[in-house]
């Protein structure tokens, strides 16, 4: 059963739609169980400072892009590539002061959910496309 803290946080529709204002943006389909994002970032002197998102995905990549677009806000460009690493290898860690770090995140970090790894970390992966797309440019 999911966490109702999970389904409440998805619900969160403070960045959710596309308002086609941006300077980055990517879309991006999870292989193994199909989920979609799409994302609409504004950098500016390589400080993300908002992030928008379309999801047709579960609940999972849902509640983590509501999480990671408030998170995201001021963070530059260097700072999200170290967290986005480090958050990636948490699931294999149990050094339970990198989770500190993503304290936000910490629902995620149960041992029932690390199947969804790949859901949860969709939205980092489409904030790094929308950044190296722009970079090939």
């Amino acid at each position: 059963m999911i966490n109702l803290k999970i389904l409440k946080i998805a619900e969160n529709s403070l960045n959710i739609g596309l308002k086609n204002k941006y300077t980055h943006r990517s879309k991006i389909k999870n292989k193994i169980c199909g989920d979609k994002i799409s994302i609409e970032l504004i950098l500016r002197k390589n400080i993300i400072e908002s992030m928008r998102y379309e999801t047709e995905s579960c609940i999972f990549c849902q509640a983590s892009a509501s999480i990671l677009s408030k998170e995201i806000k001021r963070i530059k460009i260097n700072k999200f590539f170290e967290l986005k690493e480090k958050f990636s290898n948490i699931f294999q860690s149990k050094d339970k002061t990198e989770k500190k770090i993503f304290k936000n995140f910490k629902i995620f970090f149960d041992k029932k959910y690390y199947n969804r790894k790949d859901c949860i970390l969709l939205p980092f992966n489409a904030i790094t496309k929308a950044i190296k797309n722009e970079k090939l440019h």
